[in-house]
């Protein structure tokens, strides 16, 4: 199901929006320029708070408690003993032993897809074709018809029911006591198998037939013919038998604990880690990090200079040829800012967090510098040895 939309929109209706788009390319700018500098400081600070750690930590026996160890960084590996039983309230859903129980929602709906087509006219003028579909699927979340172009006869209910985790409250790794979320977040998830007495049950809570579906509900008419409206609501429960922490002993709880730069350190893992290992892990996260930043910097540096000089394209678009010339001249220049912007306020950023290594390396390179113009003028100096003799 689909239909077809032309839209004409003016020269001076487009300029106006180009006048939009180069003030929110300059505000984009700035924002790109303080995350990328904010990213360095970030990721310095957060390198020097896990080598801190990684100095400092102590590994522990998880059996029993020290008094000794009070506020310091430990390092604990033990058995998970869930506290309580994790359930979902509202279906009366739980699942003894594990750490949590997560209820995933899906309803049959519809979703629009736009494909666009643009042709600028002599003038400057737009023409665009806009084609719309309209499918049913099975989907996440609910789509909000009342946003589509076209929101007769593709009308998406409200949902009746949402994703939701359901962790228990606390947990015990031997002698310690942890967050439950904490615990949640490692465990392994296995579908959790439902019954006859939780489709009653359900049946209360839902309008409509509910009938056992594979790991949960399907709430409708018929399974076998969907339709707009239904929902497959599906359970699953988080196990995690072993785990191990890196964070503060706080009265018997872990807790995260603060370096001296006011980072704070809680590492976790499923099954059993050493400290080593959970800070190499983190390590090598937050470098994983402080490229995508980068990137995404980046990548904001280059979608900010599009739209300011983007006003340039449309006001050569008066003749067609000229303003596809403009803008592949001003996507060079946006390209070249971006090369250059990027990296020069990475560098600044890089500089400033690290001043005594800068002033270093500065120094290092004025010396490296220095000795290879020495060694090459003082070469140039010599004089040419004597050709030897004829045989």
């Amino acid at each position: 199901m689909s239909f077809t939309e032309t839209t004409r929109t003016s020269w001076l209706a487009r300029l106006k929006n180009a006048l939009i788009g180069a003030v929110i390319g300059i505000i984009l700018v700035v924002v790109a320029i303080w995350a990328l500098f904010w990213n360095e400081g970030r990721s310095i600070k957060a390198y020097r708070a896990l080598t801190e750690g990684a100095g400092i930590v102590v590994s522990v026996s998880a059996d029993e408690i020290a008094p000794s160890n009070e506020g310091k960084l430990i390092h604990v590996s033990g058995k998970v003993t869930p506290d309580g039983v994790p359930a979902d309230p509202e279906f009366g859903i739980s699942a003894h032993g594990a750490v949590a129980v997560l209820r995933e929602v899906e309803m049959y709906q519809w979703v629009e897809k736009s494909e666009s087509r643009s042709e600028t006219k002599l003038g400057g003028s737009q023409e665009t074709v806009t084609t719309y579909t309209y499918t049913k699927e099975w989907k996440s979340g609910r789509e909000n018809s009342g946003d589509f172009r076209q929101p007769e006869g593709h009308e998406n209910p409200e949902l009746a029911v949402e994703d939701q985790s359901f962790a228990v409250d606390s947990a015990r790794v031997g002698a310690f006591a942890v967050s439950g979320e904490s615990v949640a977040a490692l465990g392994t998830q296995t579908d959790l198998r439902l019954t006859e007495a939780d489709v009653a049950r359900a049946e209360q809570v839902l309008s409509g037939q509910v009938h056992l579906d594979r790991a949960g509900f399907y709430v409708g008419m018929n399974p076998a013919q969907s339709r707009v409206g239904d929902l497959r609501i599906r359970y699953s429960r988080s196990d995690l038998p072993e785990a191990s922490f890196v964070a503060a002993q706080s009265e018997g709880w872990l807790e995260p604990f603060t370096a001296s730069n006011g980072r704070e350190i809680f590492l976790s893992a499923a099954g059993k880690a050493s400290a080593a290992e959970m800070f190499d892990t983190a390590q090598a996260e937050n470098t994983m990090i402080m490229w995508l930043i980068r990137v995404g910097g980046m990548i904001g540096l280059m979608v900010g200079f599009s739209l300011f000089f983007s006003i340039l394209g449309v006001i050569a678009d008066v003749v067609p040829v000229a303003g596809s010339l403009v803008r592949f001249g001003t996507g060079m220049v946006a390209f070249v800012l971006t090369v250059l912007v990027g990296p020069l306020v990475i560098a600044i950023g890089w500089f400033a967090y690290r001043p005594l290594l800068s002033i270093g390396l500065l120094l290092a390179g004025g010396l490296i510098a220095f000795a290879v113009v020495w060694l090459r003028r003082r070469a140039a100096g010599r004089p040419n040895a004597a050709p030897s003799a004829a045989q």
